[in-house]
């Protein structure tokens, strides 16, 4: 079986390969730069040196013609001389007439005796003009070396002239052992570097891919209904904001998958319920065992279990066409103030019931909005069983319909055990029912408001909460009266920003 190579190693053999290509070119340069000013500095301190060696010969001899001779004392400060620099430079010195014959010579240096006679056409060019070659020195060494030769030259009466030639000669295998240890030094260094980086690299690739591999453990621990694993870091760079994300987008898995379980079971049960009640219901009929006196009674309890399954399925239905994006509005103008007291009227036998006040709703004035006018009965509808539901007995239900500028106002509140400051904001989501409402409404499914927020969004408005635990629950809807009207206003805070933008201008 092949082994997979794994998002770590992968960019460990990245890095070190641009790493150790960087480095290389890096050293081919630093090479050849050192190695270019090395020899051009060779070739100019030699160069002096010639010079300088021409200077003292033409001051230290006695010229006639093209020939030259020495006094003893000038011929041992020459000597010197050309020893001396010799031995500064570690090259050879050799000072040579125009016919090539040897003067002077750092011997012990250049492996040459009095014998040698230098290659006439090297003496002419040199006294001719400067001469920088590598050569074998017309055969007088048996490997190349650097040759630079100048002129001695002296003053005639047709100005000046050369007598003979200086030439300093040094062996090419300096500059090769002087690159070799150069190579040899940046290696050296280059592998410890290289050592230390693959090091620091492998640490690092390692920290910043255990994020993504405890993600991809996680991910896949997702895909088999797992959702307690989370990533552990605790960076503040794009990794751990990843990681934060990824562990925000589990909770809310988990969350999910909580509700759509406990979804499941509500659907369930309350299919069940009254399926099984309905059923016991009409056999009971049909096969006698009620009474035909009393089959008009349980015919009412079979009617009312067939509208809870139809308050139950118009639910799953606008919760399909939520999902699918298919709840379209039939937008026309209505008074919600009259909606809201239709709605309460349908709930008057369990308010009157659970002896609860209604306040405000006699006061409400006519409020005209553009909507859909079953869909805002339905968000009404919603909020009152809501509040009749959870209202203490003999508790009070406030009710307000106003209208401020171009927008509609409705808020219903109730007394009660109110809702806890942790749970508030997430009533509106899908499935979520709060610890308390599960006491009183057993049978709800968590929907009704994820629904209620949906359509009030839908006609451009918003829903608010707002509850004190152990003393009420209220909720505020805002509604735009017209979308024309809307956008009337909304030109008209442009226009005036714009006229306030132009003002500070001037």
């Amino acid at each position: 079986m092949k082994k997979r190579q794994t998002i770590f190693k992968k960019y460990l053999y990245i890095s070190m390969l641009v790493f150790f290509a960087g480095l290389l070119i890096l050293g081919v340069m630093i090479v050849f730069f050192v190695t270019q000013y090395w020899e051009n500095d060779r070739w100019d301190n030699m160069k002096k040196s010639a010079t300088a060696i021409s200077v003292s010969v033409t001051e230290h001899s006695i010229i006639s013609g093209e020939s030259m001779s020495f006094e003893k004392d000038d011929e041992t400060a020459i000597t010197t001389t050309v020893n001396m620099m010799s031995d500064s430079l570690n090259s050879n010195i050799i000072v040579t007439d125009l016919e090539g014959r040897i003067l002077f010579c750092s011997y012990n240096k250049s492996g040459i005796d009095e014998n040698t006679v230098i290659d006439s056409s090297l003496t002419e060019k040199a006294a001719e003009q400067e001469l920088l070659e590598i050569s074998d020195f017309g055969g007088v060494y048996d490997s190349r070396y650097y040759v630079v030769g100048v002129p001695v030259q002296t003053v005639g009466a047709n100005g000046l002239y050369s007598v003979g030639a200086v030439f300093v000669t040094s062996s090419a295998q300096h500059y090769t052992e002087y690159v070799v240890t150069l190579v040899k030094l940046f290696c050296s260094v280059g592998i410890v570097i290289f050592a230390l980086m693959f090091c620091f690299v492998g640490v690092f690739s390692y920290q910043l891919t255990k994020p993504l591999q405890q993600m991809a453990k996680a991910a896949k621990a997702f895909g088999n209904g797992d959702f307690s694993i989370r990533v552990n870091v605790k960076s503040n760079d794009e990794i751990g904001e990843l990681a934060q994300a990824f562990n925000s987008m589990a909770d809310s898995l988990a969350a999910s998958e909580g509700m759509r379980r406990s979804f499941v079971a509500n659907v369930s049960h309350e299919l069940k319920t009254p399926m099984t009640t309905i059923a016991g219901f009409i056999d009971g009929i049909l096969d006698g065992t009620i009474p035909p006196e009393r089959e008009k009674y349980y015919l009412n309890i079979v009617t009312g279990e067939i509208k809870r399954l139809s308050r139950l399925v118009t639910s799953m239905l606008a919760l399909s066409r939520i999902d699918s994006g298919e709840l379209k509005m039939v937008t026309q103008s209505f008074d919600i103030s009259d909606t809201v007291l239709n709605t309460f009227l349908t709930f008057e036998q369990k308010i009157e019931e659970r002896k609860i006040n209604i306040i405000g709703l006699g006061d409400n004035k006519p409020v005209f909005i553009e909507g859909d006018p079953d869909m805002i009965h339905q968000v009404i509808y919603n909020l009152v069983e809501n509040a009749a539901k959870f209202t203490n007995v003999g508790g009070d239900i406030t009710v307000n319909v106003e209208e401020k500028g171009n927008d509609a106002f409705v808020t219903i509140k109730n007394t009660g055990a109110g809702i806890p400051k942790e749970q508030i904001q997430f009533i509106f989501d899908r499935f979520y029912k709060t610890d308390k409402s599960r006491s009183h409404d057993k049978n709800g499914m968590g929907l009704g408001l994820y629904i209620v927020k949906t359509i009030i969004q839908l006609h451009g408005g918003e829903i608010k909460a707002d509850s004190v635990e152990g003393e009420y629950t209220s909720f505020a809807i805002r509604l735009p009266k017209k979308k024309e009207q809307t956008r009337k206003r909304a030109a008209r805070e442009k226009d005036a920003k714009t006229v306030e933008r132009q003002e500070g201008k001037e």
